[in-house]
């Protein structure tokens, strides 16, 4: 009886040790926390891929902080906590719209190393070894989240320091991690000690099971070095170096050049019209912006409201559109910075309109009469979002991914930050497919300091001037899809943000000639669909929507998608 006395003795004196990583003792632990997916608050939310990033975000808008910062602090905490995705070592792109009236959009797309080369994953046969852009040191381009977060922190409020200190105290001290956390570092652990030198975190001589602590302090080691020192914390001195020794065991081509020469861009952001709303999203390198303006205007001219959610008619139309826009994708859009794509041209009404000329209703187009040149494909689905508004009126959408779950699966020895394996999103050989599916032409081959194509895109939408909504996704090629569907469920079918987030979606690239559901997609709707001639295929979850709305009551409603351990933190 007394061992048992003492072993709770000890239990209790640890929960009090740990107290001082309660995030201000603000009733936040990451030994115990739980995910919220709906709320309707008053002053501000924050929506992303797990719990403790998003109750991060809350804390920074509670001290004062804005949206952007808020952002910071949650992509930070992500990085520790959600590290299949999560990232300081992937990048990504920010959307923000500020209660000034300025709309922001920020670059932080990885880029090609400067010895990339166009064919550098083909043979002398020209056979694609597909591993190399997935796996291992070679598939990692230029990472671009750190560049990112300081570019963004110059509309910020709080100093770097109070913004990083909590990603710093999970990664030294530990956190829990969740159920699925713990099988997919299971599912990993092969690759891990495959395509790593040194020893990582996320190995060890037991399978991981929930409620585990997973302590980093490589990775706090780095973001330390960040605090201390900026930019020249990651892309100069210690950090630099660790990075360039990695790959020069590993084989890999990223130099210090590489790092020191990056930089993050603002861009002009993708604005335009829709149903009495103004349309805020990413410009390329993100194919996102470009293609939901043309689903949009190519569905404004049609009664969807009229014909009502997941009717036939409205889901056909959709599809059609869908189809067409993914043709365009593939064939003409690259790194603005090195092709000229013709944008004005794809978003031209008269286009559009001519589009849509040979859709039949009633009956399924077949995408070899859609041609627009080489098809779009799957793309990894290892992206992770953050949608968050604060109550100065400041709206942030950002998305940042690793590429494939968990990138490269290489590790930066001694600096405990995971690769990107993002040079796969670069067409490795026009005309071709890659492991994904991924086909792409000319405008997205490979060229040293180049930016891959990208279908990220966060949104923002503002009603009569103010934020009504705030969107994005991870999903690969999927996340267009998946965004122009939640718009069109907030704006022309009225849905709560749980049922623009939760319902059943649907997704169609044009080639293959197949529209991709999930298992909960409505039979009836697919066996009218089936009988106008299309063919379907059940796959797992499409995107892990976040979503925020200002309702007409001026209350926040915020929802987090059932389909990952997504979670928000809002506050009155």
């Amino acid at each position: 009886m007394l061992n048992k006395y003492i072993f709770y003795l000890i239990k209790i004196s640890a929960l009090f040790i740990m107290l001082p990583m309660c995030f201000s003792c603000n009733s936040i632990s990451p030994y115990y926390y739980s995910m919220q997916k709906d709320t309707m608050v008053t002053h501000g939310a924050v929506v992303s891929a797990h719990p403790l990033a998003s109750l991060a975000g809350r804390r920074i808008l509670q001290q004062g902080g804005n949206a952007i910062d808020a952002a910071i602090t949650t992509q930070l905490v992500l990085a520790v906590v959600y590290p299949n995705a999560g990232n300081i070592g992937g990048g990504g792109f920010m959307v923000a719209h500020l209660n000034n009236g300025k709309n922001l959009t920020l670059d932080f797309r990885e880029k090609a190393p400067a010895k990339a080369s166009r064919d550098m994953y083909l043979d002398s046969n020209g056979t694609i070894h597909t591993r190399l852009s997935l796996d291992g040191h070679r598939a990692a381009g230029v990472p671009g989240t750190v560049a990112g977060l300081f570019a963004a922190h110059s509309y910020a409020k709080l100093n770097f320091t109070t913004l990083i200190a909590p990603a710093i105290q999970i990664a030294e001290k530990g956190f829990a991690i969740t159920a699925k956390e713990a099988a997919a570092l299971n599912t990993n652990k092969a690759a891990f000690l495959k395509y790593n030198t040194r020893p990582v975190a996320f190995v060890r001589d037991r399978l991981w099971k929930e409620g585990d602590t997973l302590r980093q302090p490589a990775l706090a080691k780095t973001l330390k070095l960040i605090k201390q020192k900026g930019l020249a914390g990651f892309y100069e001195g210690p950090t630099a170096d660790l990075i360039v020794a990695e790959m020069r065991r590993g084989h890999g081509i990223i130099s210090l050049n590489d790092l020191r020469n990056y930089e993050a861009k603002y861009r002009e952001p993708v604005t335009f019209a829709y149903r009495g709303h103004q349309i805020i999203t990413m410009p390329l390198p993100s194919a996102g912006g470009v293609s939901l303006q043309q689903l949009l205007r190519m569905t404004e001219r049609y009664p969807i409201r009229q014909w009502g959610f997941h009717s036939a008619q409205a889901v056909q139309l959709m599809i059609e559109e869908e189809r067409r826009a993914y043709a365009d994708r593939a064939t003409y859009l690259g790194d603005p910075d090195f092709v000229k794509a013709p944008v004005n041209q794809l978003i031209n009404e008269e286009y559009l309109t001519n589009r849509m000329k040979n859709f039949e209703p009633g009956k399924a187009s077949s995408s070899q009469q859609v041609q627009a040149g080489i098809a779009a494909g799957k793309q990894s689905e290892e992206t992770t979002h953050i949608s968050i508004l604060d109550n100065e009126g400041n709206a942030v959408s950002v998305t940042t991914t690793l590429n494939g779950s968990y990138g490269s699966k290489t590790v930066v020895g001694g600096a405990g930050f995971l690769l990107n394996n993002e040079m796969d999103d670069f067409s490795v050989k026009p005309g071709s497919p890659n492991l994904y599916g991924l086909v792409g032409g000319e405008a997205n081959a490979i060229m040293p300091n180049k930016r891959m194509l990208s279908s990220m895109t966060p949104t923002i939408i503002l009603r009569e001037g103010k934020p009504f909504a705030v969107v994005g996704t991870p999903g690969g090629s999927t996340i267009i899809t998946s965004v122009f569907q939640t718009v069109l469920n907030l704006i022309d079918f009225d849905l709560s943000t749980d049922q623009a987030v939760n319902q059943p979606k649907f997704h169609h690239q044009w080639l293959p000639d197949v529209v991709y559901i999930e298992k909960t997609f409505p039979a009836s709707l697919r066996q009218q669909l089936e009988a106008m001639g299309y063919q379907f295929e059940v796959r797992t979850s499409i995107g892990r929507t976040e979503v925020i709305k200002v309702n007409a009551s001026g209350k926040i409603e915020a929802s987090a998608d059932k389909r990952g351990d997504d979670s928000l933190a809002g506050y009155e």
